[in-house]
């Protein structure tokens, strides 16, 4: 398996101007990281140049380009945007040298019925694979939201939309907030995880950071290893399964996300089989 970062993982850092991607590839290169996960949220296209230029010169890859589609629009035009959104980021994915993109399905949305707006998603991707599989690239769609956050209703929508390029990308701590046991849910997408999202959450009574789950649990983010996530039993069965792509870190606790990020990828190669 290959150890990748998530620059989401320092967003604070780049939303503050404290860091930009050129400044997360020298971390990353630093703590011997050689791919990351670029956002299309904290990437602009006259960006696009210099970054290549430094992860060549370091001898560094793009891992996934990350985008934030959402399919759940009531207006057919909107949904039609989502579309060429995905079709441009499919292009500039290619430019970067990236094989995936991390896509969403959509936020739920007050006065849209939730049958309406699954087959809205359905629709979206399917009208968008044949252009990934012409450019020889992978949408990995996110268990993430009402739509798509259990690992049935990601199986479900990989089966409807049918391609080798519409596969999933399981975020480990994500299934918590469906209610879900991770290393559960990673079994059941065993044959369609193409990327994974490597993080760690635990249990918390109250937290203005939190996440809360289906069931009104409350989660905040952690250093990995340091959660309820079963991280080293997923690497063990991702394994045993013959998986052997990408474990993209991407931290989301309350503390330092240097030091914290720094200390969830040694903890991350610690058990990379």
């Amino acid at each position: 398996m290959k150890l990748s970062v998530s620059i989401w993982s320092v967003h604070e850092k780049v939303y503050n101007k404290e860091m930009d991607n050129i400044d997360f590839i020298s971390f990353c290169h630093d703590n011997g990281v050689k791919y990351v996960e670029l956002l299309d949220n904290f990437l602009s296209v006259k960006e696009i140049k210099a970054v290549k230029a430094n992860l060549k010169e370091r001898k560094m890859e793009v891992s996934s380009y990350s985008i934030n589609n959402d399919f759940v629009q009531s207006k057919k035009v909107d949904r039609e945007k989502q579309v060429n959104y995905i079709k441009e980021s499919i292009e500039i994915a290619c430019d970067l040298g990236a094989k995936y993109i991390r896509v969403f399905s959509g936020e739920e949305k007050e006065g849209i019925a939730f049958e309406d707006a699954k087959q809205w998603i359905i629709d979206g991707f399917k009208a968008v694979v044949p252009y990934a599989e012409e450019n020889d690239i992978t949408l990995v769609i996110e268990n993430h939201g009402l739509f798509v956050g259990k690992s049935s209703q990601v199986k479900d929508l990989i089966n409807a939309v049918s391609s080798l390029n519409f596969k999933s990308n399981a975020d480990v701590a994500n299934f918590l907030l469906a209610d879900e046991k991770p290393l559960d849910a990673i079994k059941n997408l065993k044959d369609h995880i193409r990327f994974v999202h490597f993080k760690d959450f635990k249990q918390v009574s109250s937290g203005k950071n939190g996440y809360r789950s289906l069931s009104g649990k409350m989660y905040e983010g952690t250093v990995l290893g340091k959660g309820e996530v079963p991280l080293k039993e997923i690497v063990e069965f991702l394994h045993a399964n013959s998986y052997d792509g990408f474990l993209s870190i991407e931290y989301e606790g309350t503390g330092d996300p240097i030091i914290d990020t720094e200390e969830s990828i040694e903890y991350v190669r610690s058990i990379i089989l």
